[in-house]
């Protein structure tokens, strides 16, 4: 795993966080939302899709996955600051794509600091 992680676009955990961020982009379409779930879920989804795919691009951009684990944060917390927790479908697709947005940055991080490292003394 150490020889994909510093090549782009061969991580599989920076894939999974675009997937993830796709899903909650394209929830509003079968999930029952209100505004502010439709809104949330879609600009939190998006930053999450283009954040992984930042990290695919460069392996090596270390706070791209903190700002992962940061934007999952959001994502799990959003039901209840943004005032929908009781739509249980948008509440359950943010607190399941945030928990798993967290975990897959946090898995990643080791990885792209690995990348970092390998690649710091080519600049």
């Amino acid at each position: 795993m150490a020889e994909t992680s510093a090549r782009p676009w061969t991580r599989p955990y920076d894939w999974a966080e675009v997937v993830l961020g796709v899903v909650a982009v394209l929830t509003p379409l079968w999930m029952e939302t209100n505004t502010a779930a439709m809104w949330t879920l879609i600009v939190l989804g998006a930053l999450v899709a283009l954040d992984g795919l930042a990290s695919l691009a460069m392996p090596g951009m270390v706070y791209g996955e903190g700002i992962q684990i940061v934007l999952g944060v959001l994502l799990f917390i959003s039901p209840w600051v943004m005032g929908y927790a009781e739509m249980t479908g948008a509440a359950w697709t943010s607190w399941i794509i945030g928990v798993l947005t967290v975990v897959a940055g946090a898995i990643a991080l080791p990885m792209a600091n690995a990348a970092h490292g390998r690649t710091a003394g080519q600049h």
